[in-house]
């Protein structure tokens, strides 16, 4: 069997029926077999203050540190990236930021270097979000963060989920469940190198 590797789920919505949640679930859902472990991150639940480096004149914040420990631990995520006005939400913007700032005696960018992302947006808009994911490429790439070619917007996301949160569309089950192989796949390289 081979060395278990870890996936954090983690979705830019705070809404609790958000439709990117939903996604990032599914696709946890299918690349979860004998090696591979899911940690969902709830940026709603964390409750992450607005990113302010006065805060960290006394340490990090609880939920900041929770945040980091969690992402230090995983060896790729998948984000879940729903597009407010066509960029990033101000949620997950807010987490990368708070990841991005170093502890005492931690490695430069130890939330990210080294780490794979794949990266998926659902919007009941006709283009699935797909705008925004490019501002999300660009801000993990640049934080050293290996992300995988392949991505995925889901349109009509609002219809297009089944009571179980699978989702319905075979075409669209396949193309999301393959963001996540790959993230698998290169997580497992990248942890066994």
């Amino acid at each position: 069997m081979p060395d278990p590797i870890r996936i954090a789920l983690i979705s830019g919505s705070l809404r609790k029926e958000s439709y990117n949640t939903r996604l990032i679930r599914f696709v946890g859902e299918q690349v979860k077999d004998a090696g591979v472990e899911i940690d969902e991150i709830s940026l709603l639940d964390l409750d992450l203050p607005l990113m302010n480096e006065d805060l960290e004149k006394n340490g990090h914040p609880a939920s900041v540190l929770e945040l980091k420990q969690r992402m230090i631990a995983a060896d790729g995520f998948l984000i879940g990236c729903p597009e407010y006005n066509g960029s990033i939400t101000p949620a997950l913007k807010n987490a990368i930021d708070w990841a991005t700032r170093p502890r005492e005696g931690e490695p430069t960018l130890a939330c990210f270097r080294g780490k794979v992302a794949g990266l998926l947006a659902a919007s009941p808009g006709r283009l699935g979000g797909i705008r925004g994911l490019r501002h999300v490429r660009t801000i993990l790439s640049g934080i050293g963060t290996l992300v995988v070619p392949t991505e995925f917007g889901l349109s009509g996301a609002a219809d297009a989920f089944d009571e179980t949160g699978h989702l319905k569309d075979e075409g669209a089950a396949k193309l999301a469940a393959g963001v996540g192989e790959s993230v698998v796949k290169i997580a497992r390289a990248l942890k066994n190198a």
